[in-house]
């Protein structure tokens, strides 16, 4: 079994750069079966969840090739609209092609999602979504089984703005008869570099980035390249590590303004920190201060995504910081492995007291999910000791070899087998 070796207190200096976003190359990679036709991503980061989503695209029957960073995806030969088990329960994310698969064939059978387990996800937004297109939806033997032949295009009230629904929404009514109006849409980012690509490939998408998307419905299909946007959870989480560790860094290949509301909170613990066109700087000289509450919130606030990171950084923070988790129940699991290492952390139901301790100490800790691994490689490097952080799956699902990103800007981390 692999484990991160992590030797903490040493300060972080130099440049790190950011891989592409695993939030939009996942959605763009389901929407390329739509192109019938042959399309380049570039900036697409090697991770378990993309690997998930390339095997699926060839269990559809579309060719797939990858160099280095590129990926190409022929779809012209498509033969199957089914995802079985074993390829679903990869990642949460696989439910994605669901709306692409029912566009292009008719009809699609997925059985339910896998991935980390942060609590209820609202899988039905997606499914009431297709259903206003006139598809017919039934269950049956743990698949969704999706049919839809003629769907037409209409009026999608989103009750709250989850991107997952967002994201099928669009991919499904893409070709529908008439035109697909989306209200209380998702503003992520990723949402807008879908837009991008699914324009790129003949579609009519205009809205991404409001909270009112429009589709008009077309048969449509040609070849592309696309540069996925940057990862900004994992900017977001390396600019985390600069905080507790010191030092200075710059992280390059970002987009500042998908990360305001990080870099605001990072600023007012103490650190300095100064946005380029495409690169941040920070600075992290001085003792860390708490923050006012942070709240997370569909973008354009606080991610959730970046709270447990920004939760390992506030640790040795002088004061107490509440954190409010609005987005998923269960985004609190990594608190226990934190207090392994000494933290003072209390939780009551969404709510998360965080009071800054003097210290640290290492300890062997293990990845909750995703987010809560990266939170235990922050909390890392500002331990005192040797930390050694387990099931790193976790962790591979959204970061790209993290050890070396971190080991180029001077931290003692090395990946290595647990011979006990």
């Amino acid at each position: 079994m692999s484990i991160l070796r992590v030797n903490g207190g040493g300060r972080l200096d130099g440049v790190i750069n950011v891989h592409g976003a695993k939030n939009s190359v996942l959605p763009i990679l389901a929407a390329s079966v739509l192109s019938r036709s042959e399309t380049v991503i570039r900036n697409c980061p090697d991770l378990t969840d993309v690997n998930a989503a390339i095997k699926i695209l060839r269990r559809l029957g579309c060719r797939v090739t990858r160099e280095d960073d590129t990926v190409c995806v022929d779809s012209r030969e498509m033969n199957r609209f089914d995802i079985p088990d074993k390829l679903m329960r990869e990642m949460r994310s696989s439910v994605i092609f669901l709306g692409a698969i029912l566009a292009r064939a008719g009809e699609a059978v997925l059985s339910m999602p896998g991935g980390c387990e942060l609590g209820p996800r609202p899988i039905d937004l997606h499914l009431s979504a297709l259903r206003a297109l006139g598809a017919e939806i039934s269950e049956e033997n743990g698949n969704i089984v999706c049919k839809g032949r003629r769907l037409t295009g209409c009026r999608i009230d989103l009750p709250i703005p989850s991107v997952g629904a967002t994201e099928n929404s669009m991919l499904a009514s893409s070709r529908c008869r008439g035109t697909t109006v989306i209200t209380n849409a998702a503003r992520e980012p990723e949402i807008w570099d879908l837009q991008r690509y699914l324009n790129k490939i003949g579609a009519k998408v205009r809205g991404a980035g409001s909270s009112i998307i429009t589709v008009e419905g077309s048969d449509f299909g040609c070849s592309a390249e696309h540069k996925v946007i940057p990862d900004r959870i994992v900017a977001a989480t390396y600019l985390c590590c600069a905080a507790i560790a010191g030092g200075r860094m710059k992280v390059t290949g970002v987009i500042p303004r998908h990360l305001e509301t990080v870099t605001d909170a990072l600023c007012e613990m103490g650190c300095v920190v100064i946005p380029g066109d495409n690169d941040i700087y920070i600075r992290a000289e001085d003792k860390l201060k708490a923050l006012k509450p942070v709240i997370t919130r569909p973008y354009p606030g606080f991610p959730t995504d970046a709270q447990p990171p920004l939760m390992a950084a506030c640790l040795k923070a002088e004061g107490t910081t509440a954190f409010v988790e609005n987005i998923f129940r269960n985004r609190y699991r990594h608190v226990g492995e934190l207090r392994r290492m000494g933290a003072d952390i209390r939780v009551e139901d969404r709510i998360a007291m965080v009071s800054g301790v003097k210290s640290l100490s290492a300890a062997p800790v293990t990845s909750t999910d995703l987010r809560g691994g990266a939170a235990l490689v922050v909390a890392s490097l500002g331990a005192e000791g040797t930390s050694e952080i387990s099931k790193l799956h976790h962790i591979d699902r959204g970061y790209e070899k993290i050890e070396e990103a971190l080991a180029s800007v001077g931290a003692d981390i090395v990946r290595t087998e647990n011979t006990q």
